[in-house]
């Protein structure tokens, strides 16, 4: 006998129409498929928002105001958050509140302890940590109490890799409050897209070259530059072409250091893309790069590359070691390390076996390693039935 749909009220405070929100929308579908029954308590703003929006009238104020008037204004905003929250909760009477984890963002908390709910609460990143170092906070202490208060109130936190469920047993929280949940793709929308040069085409790339890519949002600290350099060194075939599918703030001076090396014929960078466009864009790429990422994440772009079965080229770190292995379903190589980065992609460029074994490798794992929004589905579900279970 099948047990009965579930009834969550999800919450978030994400303003921007970026990887966040393909978080956001793929579990709350995988959910709905699943036939539970999920009402969103969300900023208003994102009703209309399109993909690559960063925010609106919030992104204005952040870059305007004093920061220390701003934190203020977020931790004002939960009391906003609290009532239009505890007025889903009363009239809707959910199995749980999941909420998406962010400072000063303590109403899923509130409305979880006053309504008797349980609160699961996805984390990300450390926040108070992330947002002190770039671009900095007026009131660390405020922020890292409103998270900690946060992770303490949740009956299960759910971090995307372990490095991060690590963190969250260092600060006190009791592992077996614990599950991480990876991030995930929808395999029907990431398989195999025709042939790679119908895709080349598509981006006005010749099919015959050798298509280098990153998907993302492009900032400087991702190591892109490496690529463009790596299209101006000896070790680079002739027909090597760097794909930047996306968008960001390292673009200009990507564009500038192809032309100061002379490359940016090889050079294409889309812009920001559709999201239903992606996987037909990763599909022109005969190699996926990613050189670099925060020790943390969970880089969703690494998982779709996987399930596109993408030859991968990563930063060797514990966080990416949970999901692909060296020389297994990737070539891992020391982030700052440019020498073995250009090693590796000359490799990958000289031997067309070891991609199609690497990348056939990668999208095995996908399944093997449940990183599907299904799966991730099936597991929050799970652990709501326990907890009313225990309730």
């Amino acid at each position: 006998m099948s047990e009965a749909p579930l009834s969550i009220v999800y919450l978030h405070r994400t303003r921007s129409k970026d990887g966040q929100n393909v978080h956001i929308e793929s579990l709350i579908g995988g959910l709905r498929e699943l036939g539970h029954r999920i009402e969103l308590v969300q900023p208003k703003a994102m009703d209309s928002a399109a993909f690559g929006d960063e925010g609106g009238l919030v992104s204005r104020l952040k870059r305007a105001l004093p920061r220390a008037l701003y934190e203020a204004l977020e931790a004002t905003y939960q009391a906003v958050e609290f009532v239009k929250l505890a007025t889903h909760c009363l009239r809707s009477r959910p199995d749980a509140i999941y909420q998406r984890a962010n400072l000063h963002m303590l109403s899923g908390a509130a409305a979880a302890r006053l309504l008797r709910i349980p609160l699961l609460v996805e984390v990300n990143a450390p926040l108070a940590e992330e947002r002190g170092a770039e671009p900095g906070l007026a009131l660390p202490g405020l922020a890292r109490w409103s998270e900690r208060r946060l992770w303490r109130a949740a009956d299960r936190l759910l971090p995307v890799s372990h490095v991060l469920a690590r963190r969250l047993a260092d600060a006190g929280i009791d592992p077996a409050r614990i599950t991480v949940v990876a991030n995930g793709v929808d395999p029907a929308a990431f398989e195999q897209l025709g042939d790679a040069a119908a895709a080349k085409r598509a981006l006005g790339i010749a099919p015959d070259r050798l298509v280098i890519g990153f998907v993302g949002f492009v900032r400087p600290w991702h190591g892109t530059d490496r690529i463009v350099r790596f299209l101006a060194s000896p070790a680079a075939p002739p027909h090597a072409h760097f794909l930047l599918v996306g968008d960001g703030p390292a673009r200009a001076s990507l564009s500038a250091l192809a032309r100061e090396l002379g490359v940016e014929h090889k050079v294409t960078i889309t812009g920001v893309m559709a999201r239903e466009a992606v996987p037909a864009a990763i599909a022109a790429c005969d190699i996926a790069v990613l050189p670099d990422v925060v020790e943390y994440a969970c880089p969703l772009k690494l998982i779709e590359y996987m399930a596109m079965g993408r030859a991968i080229v990563a930063p060797d770190k514990p966080n990416i070691r949970e999901l692909v292995g060296p020389e297994r379903e990737a070539l891992l190589v020391a982030p700052s390390d440019t020498a073995a980065l250009h090693q590796a992609l000359a490799r990958l460029a000289g031997d067309p076996a070891l991609r199609a074994r690497l990348g056939a490798a990668a999208r095995a794992a996908v399944t093997a390693k449940g990183l599907t929004w299904q799966s991730n589905a099936r597991t929050v579900a799970d652990i709501v039935r326990q907890l009313k279970r225990a309730r």
